[in-house]
């Protein structure tokens, strides 16, 4: 494992090995990324993650990605908000306050679908707007890989691939060698 040292505190204390997060290798181009974790999911590797200016179609395959529940959750949500809404409505104008208008029906659904449809409008939003939040880890004002040189070029003109050091397949030198292998702009540690 790399070993990154901080600075002294004070001469009378030694430095204190920092560990590093791991390596981040840059590319100039998109294919170059794509082949660069493609390679890198062939040699094994599965704690590694890929950085670019805008979405890449085929890089969370090969991240290993899988799909989330998230659809399943803003349904059931979903569900749940039509339900509530139409209760709502039942309970006030049919058993709570009935209230007879023109000898209709006390259910008379056919005007409750607007509330309905709100209601599940704004169920299924708030679920998924707070799974999202929870699923991603949000808020992560930090990450140790802002720490790598040049990684600001990451939103701008630069791809960019980081294999953890806790991927069971990591070693420095292995790793390093392997990087290098792929032909990229430059190799540095991502200091944690």
């Amino acid at each position: 494992m790399t070993e990154v040292y901080d600075k002294p505190r004070n001469s009378a204390h030694p430095r204190t090995p920092v560990p590093a997060y791991g390596l981040m290798a840059e590319f100039d181009s998109r294919e170059a990324l794509v082949e660069a974790v493609r390679r890198a999911h062939e040699a094994g590797y599965q704690r590694m993650d890929a950085y670019s200016p805008f979405p890449i179609e085929e890089l969370p395959e090969l991240l290993g990605i899988r799909p989330t529940i998230l659809p399943y959750i803003v349904f059931v949500a979903g569900v749940i908000g039509a339900l509530a809404g139409y209760g709502l409505q039942y309970f006030a104008f049919v058993i709570n306050y009935p209230y007879n208008v023109g000898g209709r029906p006390l259910n008379s659904w056919p005007a409750w679908i607007p509330i309905t449809f709100e209601t599940t409008i704004l169920f299924a939003g708030i679920a998924a707007f707070l799974c999202i939040i929870v699923m991603n880890g949000l808020p992560e004002p930090y990450h140790p890989a802002f720490n790598a040189p040049g990684f600001e070029r990451a939103s701008v003109d630069r791809f960019f691939l980081a294999i953890e050091n806790r991927d069971s397949h990591f070693s420095d030198t292995e790793t390093r060698k392997f990087l290098q292998s792929l032909n990229p702009i430059n190799i540095s540690v991502i200091d944690s």
